[in-house]
């Protein structure tokens, strides 16, 4: 059933403030619907709970501002544009990510609705930026876009989540010219 824009803006807003404060374990129907100055009857009318509430939260409601992938003219010039700006999207939905994260690894089932349903849109900007690179001659053959751009997400995942240093220009330069650009060189003049 749908709800009234308005409300169902305020309910998802509310789902959202709270998963970055408290995080999904600690975050309850009764807080969003307090929160969202709705009944719980209302949300339940909408979700059939919790969980399918922040599935559509996320899924389909969550925004993601992530800059355009930029042409500086060299191809290290817009790794570095496309990882600093990916970093940045990331800091931005940090306290959100952080709240979610511990639910993804005890609810296998979210883990899994997330995974099914969650759009995987390049906002690393890999497939404009190596077009271009091909384009002005900086690659010989052909690199797979969706690998580069898993490298990128798990490079700075790993920080994000495991090292906890941050997501800084130091980091930026040395994940493209240490891990990325060679990768990419290697993998251009293998033909894959």
């Amino acid at each position: 059933m749908r709800l009234d824009p308005l409300r169902e803006r305020a309910i998802l807003d509310a789902t959202s403030e709270l998963l970055s404060e408290v995080g999904y374990d600690r975050m309850s129907v009764d807080q969003i619907a307090r929160r969202a100055s709705a009944s719980k009857a209302t949300i339940y009318r909408r979700w059939p709970g919790k969980e399918a509430l922040v599935v559509d939260l996320v899924c389909n409601h969550l925004q993601v501002d992530a800059p355009a992938p930029p042409d500086t003219g060299t191809m290290r010039g817009d790794l570095i544009e496309a990882v600093t700006g990916f970093c940045r999207t990331l800091e931005q939905k940090h306290s959100l990510i952080f709240g979610l994260f511990p639910a993804l690894l005890n609810s296998p089932e979210l883990a899994a609705a997330l995974r099914d349903h969650v759009p995987r849109a390049d906002i690393t900007g890999t497939t404009p930026l190596l077009d271009r690179a091909r384009e002005r001659g900086e690659l010989s053959g052909r690199v797979d876009p969706a690998e580069i751009k898993k490298i990128t997400e798990a490079t700075v995942w790993y920080r994000l989540f495991f090292t906890g240093d941050p997501l800084d220009r130091t980091f930026v330069e040395e994940t493209v010219d240490r891990i990325l650009l060679p990768l990419i060189r290697a993998w251009s003049a293998a033909g894959t």
